[in-house]
């Protein structure tokens, strides 16, 4: 499995971006039975979890982006989303997406830049 990320880019403080996550190769039985989640690495930082969705669609936000980002899977084309919005300077960063347990390789992340 290989984890694609797209939608990053270059946006000013309060803009929107959706990101999303392909996990390439992977099978729907894979997809269906993992929890998902969004970290973001910005320069010198750990690597964090922001949100995450669980199997059932249950979902979970860090503090700094809670009411902000929305995160969302589609079954069907075992795909997972981050609809961000109100963005702010400090979300600059590298997004990565993963399954909680880390189960597979992190894909090349997407780029999130916010200007003030």
């Amino acid at each position: 499995v290989r984890l694609v990320e797209s939608g990053g880019g270059l946006v000013q403080a309060g803009g929107s971006l959706r990101l999303s996550c392909r996990p390439s190769g992977i099978i729907s039985s894979t997809f269906n039975g993992n929890d998902w989640g969004w970290y973001s690495q910005a320069p010198g930082k750990q690597r964090d979890l922001v949100a995450s969705i669980a199997s059932a669609r249950s979902t979970n936000y860090a503090d700094s982006v809670k009411g902000r980002f929305t995160i969302s899977r589609d079954y069907a084309k075992k795909m997972v989303y981050l609809q961000m919005n109100d963005l702010r300077p400090e979300d600059t960063a590298v997004y990565y997406c993963n399954t909680l347990k880390e189960s597979f390789g992190w894909g090349q992340g997407t780029q999130v830049t916010v200007s003030s």
